[in-house]
């Protein structure tokens, strides 16, 4: 009797729930692992030091702030002392600038026997020495609390600056991704994504500056992105046709044309970065209008949504499942089967077309280095995301699960200082892991017989 390797309750709830439990699992340790005092600086400590000492002094009180000369400081100085009056506190003096400016002040207020309650530093000027034994190098001053902004744990991983760089960065990975799936849903492989990133990239660069570089107009800088990615979606049209019409392997052909779509790119730019676009084109790689999320990051959130309806929702998304679980039943069934896989690659292609696009928005220039090694990072997003190379099972957002914990295990390692090489080794191991895992849901064992030796075949007696 032949038994699955993990009971059947287990294996549904790691199918369904097995990757955002993996992603969050991640996330806890990296918070955990990147756990650090932060320094608080500028008008937001300026404003907390404020509010701790009018809890401190109650309405009224006398206070010298000292601070150093970094960017922050000047900030910081205006916050406190805006905060401080708006509590009744009397600001006596303001010391900004080098060691000696302050100890001049400090000088001439004990000279006067100007008696302070509290002498307020910036965080560059708590760590001078001048500020150790207050009392006793200005004790005209009286017996004044030294107070500067305090420092408090969180974890680098969960900052919001981190946060949103990871997601930044993901986008363009991420957009393709959707085309990737429904090319690997149909049992098919796309190799030519990353080139295709390039090309659209320096197609984008090179027809913008055309259209007066710098001066171009928002319509102009549009209908140039759609010309790219109508491009990119033409080189799609292509390699779909050379699979479902000569019946050549995906692997070859997406192969062949992400060659050829490499040198179209490094031949219309020359082999150079082009330039000279205009500061607006920026908009969707860097903008960010929606609760500051960056403009690139919502475009491709709404792009999974759409094609998650598509995919589950349309007669067009059944017809791609039906192609990847059994191609010749769909053909049988009356699916057109080879339309569906041309119409695929068309897709992959035009996002891919898109993900140039928004790598020169946030680039600000098109060249032909752009995208490489994307294609892999495409292919395991799809694959961790639990979508079958063999086709017929997976969905959109699991891919987009796959590509965050892809982006969350980079980062995270880069925060912890692990190298590169090392860096490859994971990520290569994550990508095995995801494989095993996918053939592991779908085959039966019979472990006591798993290793046993194959019975001999009797001999006959000779005579």
């Amino acid at each position: 009797m032949s038994r699955s390797p993990l009971p059947r309750w287990l294996s549904r709830a790691l199918s369904d729930y097995g990757m955002l439990l993996a992603l969050l699992l991640l996330c806890a340790y990296l918070s955990w692992a990147t756990l650090a005092e932060q320094n608080t600086g500028g008008a937001p400590a300026g404003d907390a030091l404020a509010k701790e000492i009018r809890g401190r002094l109650g309405n009224s009180g006398r206070v010298v702030i000292v601070a150093g000369t970094g960017l922050e400081d000047g900030p910081f100085v205006d916050a406190l002392t805006e905060g401080l009056k708006a509590g009744g506190i009397t600001v006596v003096d303001r010391a900004q600038g080098h060691p000696r400016d302050a100890r001049l002040a400090l000088q001439k207020l004990a000279r006067e026997k100007a008696k302070i309650d509290v002498l307020a530093a910036s965080r560059s000027a708590r760590r001078w020495s001048l500020l150790d034994g207050l009392e006793e190098k200005f004790p005209g001053l009286g017996p004044a609390t030294v107070f500067s902004p305090r420092g408090y744990l969180w974890p680098n991983f969960l900052k919001a600056d981190n946060l949103l760089n990871v997601a930044n960065q993901i986008a363009v990975i991420a957009i393709l991704a959707i085309g990737m799936t429904m090319v690997v849903l149909t049992g098919g492989i796309d190799l030519s994504v990353g080139s295709l990133i390039a090309l659209s990239a320096v197609v984008t660069a090179l027809l913008i500056r055309a259209m007066g570089a710098e001066g171009a107009s928002p319509l102009s800088m549009v209908l140039c992105c759609l010309a790219a990615i109508g491009a990119c979606g033409v080189v799609g049209l292509f390699s779909g046709s050379l699979i479902t019409v000569f019946q050549l392997p995906a692997f070859l052909v997406t192969l062949g044309t992400m060659l050829i779509a490499s040198g179209l790119a490094s031949i219309l730019a020359e082999g150079q970065s082009v330039y000279q676009l205009p500061e607006t084109f920026v908009w969707l790689g860097r903008g960010a209008d929606l609760f500051g999320l960056p403009n690139a990051v919502v475009l491709a959130v709404l792009l999974y949504v759409l094609a998650h309806v598509v995919m589950t929702r349309t007669t067009a998304g059944r017809y791609v499942y039906a192609v990847g679980g059994n191609a010749e039943a769909a053909r049988l069934a009356g699916v057109p089967v080879k339309v569906v896989v041309l119409l695929v690659y068309v897709v992959c292609g035009a996002l891919a077309g898109l993900g140039g696009v928004v790598m020169a928005s946030q680039l600000k220039s098109g060249a032909p280095t752009y995208g490489q090694m994307y294609e892999l990072f495409v292919i395991a997003a799809v694959v961790v995301g639990g979508t079958s190379l063999s086709g017929g099972e997976g969905n959109v957002f699991g891919t987009l699960l796959g590509a965050l914990l892809i982006a969350v295990i980079q980062n995270g390692m880069n925060l912890t200082g692990v190298e590169s090489y090392t860096q490859k080794v994971v990520l290569g191991a994550v990508i095995l892991g995801a494989a095993l895992i996918d053939r592991l849901k779908k085959r039966t064992w019979n472990w006591p017989t798993l290793f046993a030796r194959a019975p001999q075949r009797a001999q006959e007696d000779c005579p």
